[in-house]
C-alpha cells in the first residue's frame, strides 16, 4: 500500500509541475500587453521594455518559470502586481469561499445519492422508478434554469433568501446559510443525478451476485447484507465518480459566484485573468492543480483500500 501510495504522490508532483510550466509559458506571450496595461497611457515601447526589466520579464522564459518554482517551493508566491497583496493569503481566503459551498453540496450530493440509489436497488418498483425519474429531471434540466426558478420564487417573489451577497459563517451563521442555499442547490442537482444512477447500477450488479445469496442462506438480514456487504463494494466505482463531481462543482462554483456576487475563487480568477495579475493567476493554477491532484490521491488511496486489485493496476 506504501508503495501505491508513493507511486502516486510521484505522478501528481509531475502532473503539478507540468501544468504550472504550460501556465506560466502561456502567459509569457501575454506579457507586452499586462505591462502595457499596467502602465495606461504612459505606454510606449521605451517605457514597456524598462517596465519589463524592472520586472525581470525580459530575462529568457526558462528562467523566470524556474526562479517562480524554487520560490514557491519555499512558500513564496508573490504579491499581485496591482493590490500588492500576498498571493498565499490573497487565494487562501478566496478560496475558503468557495470551498463552503462546494462541500456542503457535495455532502448533500453523497447523502441523497446513497438513499437514493440503495433504496433503487434494494426496493425496486415505484421506488425505483421515482429515482430514475429524479435522475432523469438532474440530467434534462440546465441548473442554471433551477437556479434562475429559485431566485424567482424564493428571492424575488417570497423575499426569503437573498438574490446575491455573502456573509462569513464566523460573522452570522443563519445569514451565511441563507446566502449559500440557492447556489448550493444549483450544485447538487447534476451531482445527484449522476452519483444516484451509478450508485443504483452498481448495487443492483452486486445484489445479482453468489455471494449476496450465500449470505441470505446463512439468515443474514437484508439491511445487513446491503448496508455492510454490497455498498462497500458497489463504493468504488461511486467513488470515481464522486471524485469527477467534485471536480466538476468546482468548476460549476466559478460560474455561479460570478452570478450571486459571491466573492469566491470564481469571481477572483476572473478579474485576475482581465487583468492578467500573473502571480495571482500562477497561484490559482498551483492551488487548483494541488487540490485537484489531492482529491484524486485520496479517491485513489481508498479505492485501493476497498479494492486491493485496485493496487495492482
Amino acid at each position: 500500500m506504501i508503495l501505491y501510495v508513493l507511486r502516486r504522490l510521484a505522478a501528481s508532483l509531475v502532473l503539478t509541475v507540468l501544468v504550472s510550466m504550460i501556465t506560466f509559458f502561456l502567459l509569457s506571450t501575454s506579457f507586452d500587453g499586462i505591462v502595457r496595461g499596467m502602465l495606461g497611457s504612459a505606454a510606449n515601447p521605451a517605457s514597456v521594455q524598462l517596465k519589463k526589466a524592472e520586472m525581470g520579464m525580459d530575462r529568457p522564459v526558462i528562467a523566470q518559470y524556474f526562479d517562480w518554482l524554487f520560490h514557491a517551493l519555499r512558500g513564496e508566491f508573490g504579491v499581485s502586481y496591482f493590490t500588492s497583496e500576498p498571493v498565499g493569503s490573497a487565494v487562501w481566503n478566496h478560496f475558503t469561499v468557495t470551498l463552503s459551498i462546494v462541500l456542503v453540496a457535495l455532502s448533500l450530493t453523497v447523502v441523497i445519492s446513497v438513499v437514493l440509489g440503495v433504496l433503487a436497488a434494494s426496493r425496486g418498483g415505484v421506488v425505483d422508478r421515482l429515482a430514475q425519474g429524479a435522475s432523469l429531471f438532474g440530467y434534462l434540466v440546465p441548473n442554471l434554469l433551477i437556479v434562475i426558478g429559485l431566485v424567482v420564487v424564493f428571492a424575488i417573489k417570497l423575499d426569503w433568501l437573498p438574490a446575491t451577497g455573502y456573509t462569513p459563517f464566523a460573522e452570522d451563521p443563519v445569514r451565511w446559510l441563507a446566502a449559500i442555499v440557492i447556489p448550493v442547490i444549483g450544485l447538487m442537482v447534476g451531482g445527484i443525478a449522476s452519483l444516484s444512477a451509478q450508485i443504483r447500477g452498481a448495487m443492483i450488479g452486486e445484489l445479482r451476485k453468489d455471494y449476496v445469496r450465500t449470505l441470505r442462506t446463512r439468515g443474514i438480514s437484508t439491511r445487513s447484507i446491503v448496508l455492510r456487504h454490497a455498498l462497500r463494494n458497489a463504493a468504488g466505482p461511486a467513488l470515481t465518480v464522486l471524485s469527477f463531481e467534485f471536480i466538476a462543482m468546482l468548476g460549476g462554483a466559478l460560474i455561479i459566484e460570478n452570478v450571486f456576487a459571491l466573492p469566491g475563487i470564481g469571481s477572483y480568477s476572473f478579474n485576475a485573468a482581465l487583468q492578467g495579475d500573473v502571480p495571482i493567476i500562477m497561484g490559482l493554477s498551483l492551488f487548483g492543480v494541488l487540490f485537484v491532484v489531492g482529491i484524486n490521491l485520496v479517491v485513489d488511496v481508498v479505492n485501493g483500500w476497498l479494492n486491493p486489485k485496485a493496487r495492482l493496476q
